[in-house]
C-alpha cells in the first residue's frame, strides 16, 4: 500500500524564488539574511507576520535552504518553557555549526504567537534574552502580531505577509497538475485559486482533493467537491456599505463565523470609515453631522439593544432582529452609495480587551513584588503603594536602587514608569540594576567559600615524607582562627570602600 504524500509537503518552496506571491516581502528577508553576512545586523530576529497558509514558514525554511544555514526549529507542538527555549534556542544561538565553518544557525520559532499558559511559563521573557544576545539569526512567525509581547516587537523587524493573489496561485496550481499528470478543463485552476481566499495551502490541498482518483477534473468536480469555506467578513462588510440589496446582505452574513454580538463591532468600527466624510467625499449634512452616519449608528442602537435584552433574558430568537436591523439597517441608512477604497479594520474594542488584560496581569504582578518587598498584601500595595514606588522609578536618583529591591523585568520598569515601549534610558537603568544584583550574588558567593592558600602553606612548610593526623589537625585549627580573623578585616575593608564608592541607598521614607 503506497502512503499518498500532501501536495502542499512534496511542492513546498525550497528556494526564496520559488515562494508564491509576497515579493517585497521575500526581499525584505533576504535583505535582512544579506546583513547576517557582513557581521551582526542591528535587528538580530524577525516577524514574519500574517494569516495562516500563506508562505511564512516556507519562506524561513526557503531562506536557510538558499543560504545554506543549518535549521533549528521549535513549533507549537514542543513545550516552549524558558528552560526548554534556553537549551535548545538559546545554546544555539551561541554556539557555532556542525561542520565547523562560520556558516550560520537559523532559529526559527513557528507560532510564536501562541507562547501562553502553563505549559510555556517564561517562554516570551526567555525568546527576548535570546534575541539581545544571539549570534545567530532568529526567525519569529506569528499569524497575530499583537499576540507577541511589546518588547520581542521592539527587538525584532516586522515583515509582514498577505494573502496570496489567486492570479498568483494559477501558474503554481498548473505547474503541480502538469507534474501529477492531471488534465484539467477550462476554468477548474481559476476557480479552486478563488475559493482559496488567499490561502496557497488550502487551494493545493484542495486540488489534491479533487484529483485524487482522477486523471482529468472538470468544473462540475470543482463544484460537487469544493472546499466548505466560511464567509470573508470583509465581503460581507462591503456587501454592507458599498450594497443596495438589503436581503442580499442579510443572506451573506448566514455565512459567517461571527455571531450577531461580534457583528455588531465589526459594523461599529467601519461604518464611520465607510459613510463619514473623507477627502474628496460630498455627504449630506444637518447641523455638521453626516446623515449616512447619524442613521446608521440609529439602526445599530435598536440593534444593541436586542442584544441587551438576549443577554439579560436568554432569549437567543431575538438574534434574528438584532441582525437585520444591524445590516439591513446600515444598507438602508445611506443616502448615495459610497465608492473609493476602506481598508477595513478589525473592532479595535476587543483589541482594548485584551491589553486591559495584559495590563492587569502586569499590575498584579507588580503589587505581588511590592507587597513581598514591603510585607504588606498585594491589595494594599497594589491600592497605595504603587503608584508611589513608580515615581520612585522615574526618580533617577531612586530609580536604580528601587529596581534592585522590586526585582523587576524590563516590562514591569516600562509599565511602572508608564511608558509605552522600552526606552535606551529604562534600559540602561535596568541594565545597572542588574549589575549591582550581580555583585551581590558574586559576593556571597566569595564570603562562603573555603580558605585554602594558608592550610596548603603550612603543610608544604612540613616534611614532605610524612604528615601526622595532630599536626595537620593543628595547622588546620591555626589556619582557621588566621583567616577568619583576617576574612573580618578583609570583608570590612571591601564593604566601606563599597559604601564609599556607591551612592546610600534610597528608600521609601527618605523620598
Amino acid at each position: 500500500m503506497t502512503i499518498s504524500i500532501e501536495w502542499a509537503e512534496k511542492y513546498r518552496p525550497r528556494s526564496l524564488s520559488e515562494v508564491v506571491g509576497n515579493k517585497k516581502a521575500v526581499m525584505d528577508l533576504q535583505a535582512w539574511a544579506e546583513e547576517w553576512l557582513h557581521g551582526v545586523p542591528e535587528k538580530r530576529a524577525v516577524i514574519l507576520q500574517g494569516q495562516a497558509g500563506i508562505g511564512k514558514t516556507s519562506a524561513a525554511h526557503a531562506l536557510g535552504n538558499d543560504y545554506g544555514w543549518e535549521i533549528i526549529e521549535l513549533n507549537a507542538s514542543d513545550q516552549r518553557t524558558a528552560s526548554v527555549i534556553e537549551r535548545i534556542a538559546g545554546s544555539a544561538s551561541k554556539m557555532r555549526t556542525l561542520s565547523g565553518t562560520d556558516s550560520k544557525r537559523l532559529i526559527i520559532l513557528d507560532e510564536a504567537d501562541n507562547i501562553h499558559g502553563t505549559s510555556d511559563r517564561g517562554g516570551a521573557r526567555a525568546i527576548g534574552d535570546i534575541i539581545k544576545k544571539t549570534n545567530q539569526p532568529i526567525v519569529l512567525i506569528a499569524n497575530d502580531l499583537y499576540g507577541l509581547t511589546s518588547t520581542l516587537r521592539t527587538l525584532c523587524l516586522e515583515i509582514k505577509f498577505h494573502g496570496v493573489q489567486s492570479r498568483s496561485m494559477v501558474p503554481a496550481l498548473k505547474n503541480i497538475c502538469h507534474n501529477e499528470g492531471i488534465m484539467c478543463g477550462v476554468g477548474v485552476i481559476e476557480n479552486v485559486a478563488e475559493n482559496a481566499g488567499g490561502d496557497m495551502r488550502s487551494a493545493v490541498n484542495d486540488l489534491q482533493a479533487v484529483s485524487t482518483g482522477r486523471s482529468e477534473i472538470n468544473i462540475e468536480d470543482i463544484a460537487t467537491s469544493q472546499r466548505d469555506t466560511k464567509g470573508s467578513i470583509f465581503k460581507v462588510l462591503e456587501q454592507i456599505f458599498k450594497g443596495t440589496d438589503a436581503q442580499k446582505a442579510l443572506n451573506a452574513t448566514y455565512g459567517l463565523d461571527e455571531n450577531p454580538e461580534d457583528l455588531v463591532h465589526w459594523i461599529d468600527e467601519n461604518l464611520p470609515l465607510q459613510y463619514g466624510g473623507g477627502a474628496g467625499k460630498v455627504n449630506v449634512k444637518v447641523d455638521g453631522i453626516d446623515v449616512d452616519v447619524s442613521n446608521g449608528f440609529e439602526y445599530l442602537s435598536h440593534a444593541d439593544r436586542y442584544l441587551g435584552r438576549v443577554k439579560k433574558r436568554q432569549n437567543y430568537r431575538m438574534w434574528r432582529y438584532a441582525g437585520v436591523l444591524m445590516t439591513c439597517g446600515a444598507v438602508v441608512a445611506k443616502t448615495h452609495v459610497h465608492g473609493g477604497f476602506i481598508k477595513y479594520q478589525p473592532p479595535s474594542f476587543w483589541r482594548r480587551l485584551g491589553q486591559l488584560r495584559a495590563r492587569r496581569t502586569m499590575r498584579d504582578n507588580v503589587a505581588s513584588k511590592i507587597g513581598e518587598h514591603c510585607h504588606e498584601s498585594m491589595r494594599y500595595a497594589r491600592a497605595d503603594l504603587t503608584s508611589m514606588y513608580g515615581r520612585m522609578l522615574k526618580d533617577e536618583d531612586y530609580a536604580v536602587d528601587t529596581l534592585v529591591n522590586l526585582n523587576l523585568n524590563l516590562d514591569e520598569l516600562a509599565y511602572m514608569t508608564g511608558s509605552p515601549k522600552v526606552t535606551k534610558k529604562l534600559q540602561g537603568v535596568y541594565d545597572q540594576a542588574q549589575s549591582i544584583i550581580g555583585e551581590k550574588v558574586s559576593d556571597d558567593i566569595e564570603f562562603f567559600a573555603a580558605p585554602k592558600t594558608v592550610i596548603s602553606n603550612k603543610i608544604k612548610s612540613k616534611n614532605d615524607s610524612q604528615v601526622s593526623l595532630d599536626s595537620i589537625q593543628n595547622i588546620t585549627e591555626t589556619a582557621a582562627t588566621v583567616d577568619v580573623s583576617s576574612e573580618k578585616v578583609d570583608t570590612k575593608t571591601s564593604v566601606a570602600k563599597k559604601r564609599e564608592s556607591r551612592k546610600p541607598q534610597k528608600t521609601l521614607f527618605d523620598f
